[in-house]
């Protein structure tokens, strides 16, 4: 069913563009992801012929970017209201291909943000596929506690460095195994330790072609949720890259950052708005249908009030993670403690209500015959992804 419309002032391009995605995350996006979270081997799910591939062609033709892109002509207060829209539903049809999407941008948004053309055409191609290379081996979510600080104050050495050689870069190290998109990308924007050839390392954001010679992948990583989203590990030996491709330096780093982790902790706290509605659907439909007692159980009260309890987290997730998305895209610098807070509330929602599903499915939500079982999955990995909930709310709450 599509999700209870409790929007005041949509507009109709608005409401148009929310109808397109979600014909698209229900008849394109969800069937994919139920065949692809059911292939025992990731290597599977990114073979030729995967229907991964398709669905990402699919997403491309939608052309979505177009409402959603910085440079858009659209006022700001739309930009953040159809990024929201937009992204709450590719949540709802799956939160890994919804992740894939997400990511598979950030080089053409950090090309864009360079201003430079060249960089632009390459890394913007419409068949780029990005990855966001920040996770290290020895350096997981405690790689937001310490980039961009003095190296003093940095626990451990950098497990990725890229040094300046004349006028180029050469990188080595490795990105760790949860990098999305990391085994399929073709491009990385990636953030790593720099040594600028004065003896002091500093930090910095670098866009890096991955079809060049001394670029090694991992495996996909095997998961127990999000099972759409490849994930691996990205090795560099000897990479060299023009000094150009920098396009985020150690004097930035701090603000660039921030607003980076800003944009993608309001993403990800769009898109588990969505898997907690999905979640909300799937018990509301299930409760009306499932009989016990001789009535649908959507007819005892405690069955009601849990509904009624799960209905009112996810709204309130959503709205704050629309307030939050609005500030931050009409605020420079944007608040990362909002954002944060939006991601931590959502992924928590998200698996709360996929949670409290499960028990009204009773016995039947274990079965991996219904969809809720997948929801929880999902759910869980995402208080884990893109900095653990725990760490994230450290770093917020440092500056409030």
């Amino acid at each position: 069913m599509a999700s209870i419309d409790y929007e005041a002032d949509m507009t109709e391009e608005e409401g148009a563009v929310r109808d397109t995605v979600h014909r698209f995350a229900e008849e394109v996006m969800r069937p994919a992801a139920a065949e692809l979270d059911a292939m025992p081997d990731p290597e599977d799910v990114i073979a030729e012929g995967s229907i991964l591939w398709e669905v990402f062609e699919k997403h491309r033709a939608l052309g979505l970017d177009e409402f959603t892109d910085p440079a858009s002509d659209l006022p700001l207060p739309q930009q953040a209201r159809l990024r929201c829209i937009i992204t709450e539903e590719l949540g709802w049809g799956d939160s890994g291909l919804a992740i894939g999407f997400g990511v598979s941008g950030f080089p053409r948004m950090m090309a864009e943000m360079s201003g430079n053309p060249e960089l632009v055409e390459r890394f913007g191609a419409e068949d780029c596929v990005g990855c966001w290379a920040g996770t290290e081996p020895d350096h997981g979510s405690d790689l937001i506690y310490y980039m961009g600080r003095p190296p003093a104050e940095q626990p451990g050495r950098p497990n990725c460095l890229a040094s300046k050689d004349g006028d180029d870069y050469v990188i080595n190290g490795q990105k760790a195994a949860w990098v999305s998109n990391g085994t399929i990308a073709t491009a990385a924007a990636m953030f790593c330790a720099v040594d600028m050839g004065d003896g002091e390392r500093r930090d910095g954001g670098f866009l890096v072609p991955l079809d060049v010679p001394g670029v090694s992948k991992g495996k996909p990583l095997d998961k127990i949720g999000q099972r759409a989203l490849n994930q691996g590990e990205i090795f560099f030996d000897d990479v060299r890259i023009p000094a150009n491709h920098m396009v985020i330096p150690p004097e930035a780093f701090g603000l660039a950052t921030d607003m980076i982790l800003s944009m993608a902790n309001s993403g990800m706290g769009s898109i588990f708005v969505g898997v907690a509605q999905a979640a909300l659907d799937l018990a509301i439909d299930y409760a009306k249908e499932r009989v016990q007692g001789g009535v649908p159980i959507f007819e005892h009260q405690s069955v009601k009030m849990r509904l009624f309890e799960m209905f009112r987290k996810v709204q309130a997730a959503r709205a704050l993670s629309r307030q939050v998305t609005l500030y931050n895209v009409t605020h420079v610098p944007p608040k990362l403690e909002l954002a944060v807070a939006s991601k931590v509330t959502s992924t928590s929602t998200a698996f709360e209500v996929a949670s409290s599903a499960l028990q009204i499915f009773g016995g039947n939500g274990l079965s991996r015959e219904y969809p809720i079982e997948k929801l929880l999955r999902d759910a869980r990995a995402s208080m884990i992804e893109d900095g653990c909930n725990d760490v994230l709310s450290l770093v917020a709450a440092a500056t409030l």
